[in-house]
């Protein structure tokens, strides 16, 4: 019977949450989809959705259905996960989601927090920072999918529900938990149905898990949910497992890395590994043919699959990606990349892969849903919000990196190398 039962919009933020989990001493399992049978055993169980930018009323539809779902096996307090850097559009889909969740849990409120300092996500009045730069200058307002051009969360929020939203400032959340508790108390009681609530250090997120022990719903990034587990513990209901928690099977097989995702982290990643691995760009915009580009990665990474990793990448900067999208349209240009690279993906896995990591949450999507997997078992952290994780079937490694997640020669710290 899981404590905790999480939706995530995308595979990447699932991960990156069941990390969080994991560092904090529980047993965290990633479930791919609605789950359609039991759940399997763990004191945190993740439901990774693909819906993101899925529309609307699906992505209500499947995150309701995954609610039902942790709600039967037992779970204790819902958790709704969202990107660091709060990715959405004036339509949705987090206010859409979070609305039905209320409604759902008959909560009448939940706060809202992306903040994830040890990546350099901070939220201070209201207003997402991306280390020293507001969001709408981090490189977030090129976004494909999900531009975000206002670093305000309050307005953000307020313009995806038809509720209200309020702020938990910098100064009350520095006076502890029990104080974050009251103001949000008063919000609850005035009306409002959400609180973005600011964190600009670890301490403020463990003091506002503190403060939302009680809540039927927490919403937002992996970080808030570092002092979830704790509030287990003092319940009783958690035992120490130490480093227990995060064992996976021994790793075996060949290296690769699949990147589809465009952000600065993960094209500086590709840059680095362009000097240390061998390492493929596949031009999308000159040759934007499925077939042709897997054929061609698949000639050339013959006879290079080993111990040190192939990269295969499918980024590109902004100017590329608008013109592949003014070419095909946003829809089918972002869905050509994902094929291309499920597909490099499966061959790969075929020919004896068994350690891969993916960057990108739509491409971990379509890897992932290509290679069959249903579940993955959660280890240790590679960098903060990645862990390497494992899929008992098809028997694979995977490590599902979100684009602006990683240090810089990521790619080659993931493998040892």
């Amino acid at each position: 019977m899981p404590l905790l039962g999480c939706i995530a919009d995308d595979f990447t933020g699932a991960t990156d949450l069941a990390n969080t989990l994991v560092k904090g001493g529980m047993t965290a399992v990633q479930v791919i989809g609605v789950p359609d049978g039991p759940l399997p055993e763990a004191d945190a169980v993740i439901v990774a959705l693909k819906s993101r930018t899925a529309p609307v009323a699906e992505a209500v539809s499947e995150s309701l259905a995954a609610c039902e779902a942790l709600l039967k096996a037992g779970a204790r307090q819902v958790f709704f996960k969202y990107c660091s850097t709060f990715d959405s559009t004036d339509e949705g889909n987090i206010g859409p989601v979070a609305d039905a969740l209320v409604r759902r849990l008959d909560c009448g409120f939940a706060l809202a927090n992306p903040a994830f300092p040890t990546n350099g996500r901070t939220v201070f009045q209201g207003h997402l920072f991306v280390g020293d730069k507001l969001l709408n200058e981090s490189g977030m307002e090129n976004h494909p999918l999900t531009p975000m051009r206002d670093a305000n969360l309050v307005r953000v929020l307020s313009r995806q529900t038809d509720g209200t939203v309020g702020l938990v400032p910098f100064a009350t959340v520095e006076q502890g938990a029990a104080a974050i508790r009251r103001a949000m108390t008063g919000l609850k009681e005035s009306g409002r149905r959400y609180a973005i609530v600011d964190a600009v250090t670890d301490a403020h997120l463990l003091a506002i898990g503190e403060a939302a022990a009680g809540h039927a719903l927490i919403t937002g990034g992996s970080g808030v949910a570092m002092g979830l587990p704790a509030n287990f513990r003092c319940e009783g209901r958690l035992p120490e497992r130490g480093a227990a928690a995060a064992e996976l099977p021994p790793m075996r097989g060949h290296a690769a890395v699949l990147a589809g995702s465009c952000s600065r982290a993960t094209l500086g990643q590709i840059g680095y590994a362009r000097d240390h691995a061998h390492t493929l760009e596949l031009d999308v915009l000159a040759n934007p043919d499925v077939a042709a580009l897997q054929r061609q990665a698949l000639d050339w990474a013959k006879g290079k699959l080993g111990e040190a990793p192939v990269v295969i990448a499918a980024s590109a900067p902004p100017e590329k990606v608008q013109a592949l999208q003014a070419r095909l349209g946003r829809d089918k240009a972002g869905a050509l990349v994902e094929e291309v690279l499920a597909g490099i993906a499966e061959a790969l896995v075929a020919q004896g892969i068994g350690r891969l990591v993916v960057a990108g949450g739509e491409t971990s999507g379509a890897v992932v849903s290509r290679l069959g997997v249903r579940s993955l078992r959660i280890g240790a952290e590679i960098d903060p919000g990645v862990p390497w994780t494992f899929a008992e079937t098809p028997g694979l490694h995977l490590a599902l990196k979100s684009g602006n997640f990683g240090a810089r020669d990521f790619f080659l710290k993931a493998f040892g190398q």
